[in-house]
């Protein structure tokens, strides 16, 4: 069974998915793998190139900062670049989830009803937070701007509309009652396969 994790940018995703971790559960993180594409696939490397320019490179490593500068302020171009990077990542994953062995498995994304990648997955969580506190934590991880956190949450799904899709819901606001959804969670998705 494939269990899809997401939720806007800063509400604690990642951290979620290594409780599930810590709980035995193969996480795919799907936002990792898609930057190790850009950077080690030349194929990849080489589309991206075509529609971002040279400069998305130095020293044959992308320059995350140029291409999210880029992407961020035209639709076009953020479509462009997620045409080249789903494709890729889809196909990691499934040669990644062919060699787990385990009750289900976890594929964490951000953009994973964007990109339409929820569709392939058996049950979806959704983490959410009050904004404020996602854009606090993301300016602190990011060194950034609010202007910068705020365009890229313009490209993203709201909570509402993740929500209505979604089987569970985790509100991260305390690590402890995180923990104790997550374990719930878990049992629940263990006792619906067995």
């Amino acid at each position: 069974m494939i269990v899809g994790l997401t939720g806007g940018i800063g509400s604690g995703k990642t951290t979620v998915a290594k409780m599930f971790m810590e709980l035995g559960v193969p996480v795919y993180l799907a936002d990792v793998e898609a930057k190790k594409l850009l950077a080690e696939n030349t194929e990849v490397q080489k589309k991206v190139i075509d529609i971002l320019g040279e400069q998305a490179y130095k020293n044959e490593e992308p320059d995350r900062a140029y291409i999210a500068e880029k992407v961020f302020k035209n639709k076009n171009l953020l479509t462009s670049l997620n045409k080249i990077i789903h494709p890729a990542v889809k196909i990691h994953f499934e040669n990644w989830y062919a060699s787990q062995n385990a009750p289900y498995v976890l594929k964490e994304a951000a953009i994973l009803f964007e990109s339409g990648s929820y569709k392939d997955c058996n049950a979806i969580i959704t983490v959410t937070a009050p904004e404020e506190i996602r854009i606090n934590r993301v300016i602190l991880r990011d060194k950034t701007t609010e202007e910068a956190v705020r365009a890229r949450m313009q490209n993203q799904w709201n909570d509402e509309k993740k929500i209505e899709l979604s089987d569970f819901v985790i509100q991260n606001i305390s690590l402890e009652k995180v923990q104790n959804q997550v374990r719930k969670i878990h049992y629940q998705l263990l006792k619906k396969l067995s």
